[in-house]
């Protein structure tokens, strides 16, 4: 869309959204697309050159985008319209109506994944690609949005192999080197856009890699992972992207991200390479979350906690927590027993997967050293040699698991909200799973002090108070100075002179 056909000068904002409100209302007769395309020529030239010369905040532009969600342009004309706005991104160039036609893209996206799949079938995420690779410093606002465009759209399709090959080393890495440069704070927009990319890209090639064992008919050799692989060769100089997923995976309530952030660390955990990417402390805290939300999780959602089964396993037999001093064992197979339905009446019956994956986390060696491998046994009364073969838990298992986005994990004990807190910081952290405390029950008043005891009355002086510590014990005050001593009065009248006699 060239900005060269539209010769608009505005001078207010007020008149800014009177012409954006005039365009969007555009009614075109059936398939009069040169009449659709000057339309949106006008709307992206208002939206893109007064970007910054009249908004205050990225809502603005949401705002210039909604209007023409809502307007009668694109609701007549929708997949035509969306198709123009989709072949504008792989053809523009300058960043101001890159920003707005990103932001279409999102919006409409979020509310219609039909967008995503057009994207993706018309080759965006190269082009996203391109546009993002080493371009951070020419325009961080659009910088970050064409992260959340590539999250979103990835996360809710599949993308090609043909895609896939596009993410190079350089890429990858480029973003680890970006989370390094930034604050340390995980909930930093900036930082949360980066890290969520990497771990949809992990997700992506997890399900590339698994398909060759899914589907026979799937030609062509298993792809590298590259996120996997970058962190192989170079994780000493990127922990602060671990140290961030795991303050993610303690705040964040979407299961679909959850999800996302435990397949990651079930590959860096089950790959050897990656087995001490993250500091002890690190996974101290990694293990208190785990525990936390294995107890909170409601008796439906077995699919997320078995997924958070699979990664304990790994956590505990190929980590630093395989070395003493050994970190919460007691809790750990306290947990086993309760999740095995054992005795309480808040967990029911486990199912056969949960059974065998807790019978697996159990004969860790360190956990199993006085016979705690039978735990599923023992408390269930359940044979499990005939699914000895399944206890093998594959990439497959962990790859498949999903959710729509958008979605919340729902919990047992609703309206707490207990976050786990470092080791090193907090030495309250340090109890079974960290579970959500429940909110203490405010002290209730202390009886009044009797003024009568056996029917007789107690004298209380006025100025009589409780004492300070509140229990209740009348406290007087102190006794009056004594009156000055007789000798004193005595010395005193001698001092004064007598007085003269009266004259006659």
């Amino acid at each position: 869309m060239d900005d060269s056909e539209t010769s608009y000068t505005i001078e207010t904002e007020e008149q800014l959204w009177d012409e954006l409100e005039r365009v969007v209302a555009t009614q075109c007769p059936a398939q009069a697309h040169e009449t659709i395309d000057d339309a949106l020529r006008t709307w992206l030239h208002l939206a893109s050159k007064c970007r910054e010369e009249f908004f205050q905040s990225e809502d603005d532009v949401a705002s210039c985008v909604q209007r023409l969600l809502d307007g009668r342009l694109f609701n007549a004309n929708q997949h035509y319209v969306r198709m123009q706005i989709l072949y504008s991104m792989l053809q523009e160039d300058e960043a101001g109506p890159l920003y707005v036609i990103a932001s279409f893209l999102l919006l409409d996206g979020r509310t219609e994944d039909a967008t995503f799949r057009h994207m993706i079938d018309e080759g965006c995420f190269h082009r996203l690609l391109e546009l993002i690779n080493g371009r951070k410093e020419h325009d961080p606002g659009l910088h970050r949005l064409l992260l959340e465009l590539m999250y979103e759209m990835s996360r809710v399709e599949h993308l090609r192999v043909e895609d896939l090959i596009h993410v190079d080393d350089g890429f990858v890495n480029y973003l680890f080197e970006l989370i390094e440069g930034l604050s340390d704070d995980a909930r930093d927009p900036y930082h949360y856009s980066i890290i969520r990319v990497l771990l949809v890209l992990n997700e992506q090639y997890m399900v590339t890699s698994t398909a060759a064992i899914t589907d026979p008919t799937s030609p062509g050799v298993p792809l590298t992972n590259r996120v996997v692989k970058c962190l192989s060769l170079y994780g000493p100089q990127y922990r602060t992207f671990g140290e961030n997923i795991i303050l993610l995976l303690n705040r964040e309530t979407e299961t679909s991200l959850q999800l996302l952030i435990l397949k990651l660390l079930y590959l860096l955990f089950t790959t050897k390479a990656t087995y001490e990417y993250f500091y002890t402390n690190d996974l101290r805290v990694l293990l208190d979350v785990i525990i936390r939300n294995l107890l909170d999780l409601p008796n439906e959602l077995m699919a997320l906690r078995h997924t958070y089964l699979r990664v304990l396993y790994p956590l505990l037999a190929h980590t630093q927590l395989s070395q003493p001093p050994h970190y919460k064992r007691e809790e750990i197979l306290r947990v086993l027993n309760l999740l095995s339905g054992s005795g309480n009446m808040h967990f029911e019956a486990a199912d056969e997967t949960t059974v065998r994956l807790v019978d697996r986390v159990s004969k860790v060696r360190w956990l199993a050293d006085d016979g705690a491998s039978e735990v599923a046994r023992r408390f269930l009364g359940i044979s499990l040699e005939a699914s000895d073969s399944a206890s093998k838990v594959s990439v497959v298992d962990v790859a498949v698991v999903t959710e729509k986005p958008g979605i919340q994990t729902p919990s047992r004990k609703v309206g707490f909200d207990v976050e786990v807190k470092h080791p090193a910081s907090s030495p309250e952290s340090h109890t079974i799973g960290n579970q959500k405390e429940a909110p203490r029950r405010p002290k209730k008043a202390l009886p009044e002090v009797p003024r009568h005891t056996h029917g007789i009355a107690i004298s209380c002086p006025p100025a009589a108070h409780i004492n300070g510590n509140g229990n209740g014990v009348v406290k007087k005050m102190p006794p009056k100075a004594p009156p000055p001593r007789r000798m004193n009065r005595l010395k005193a009248a001698s001092s004064v002179p007598e007085a003269p006699p009266p004259v006659s």
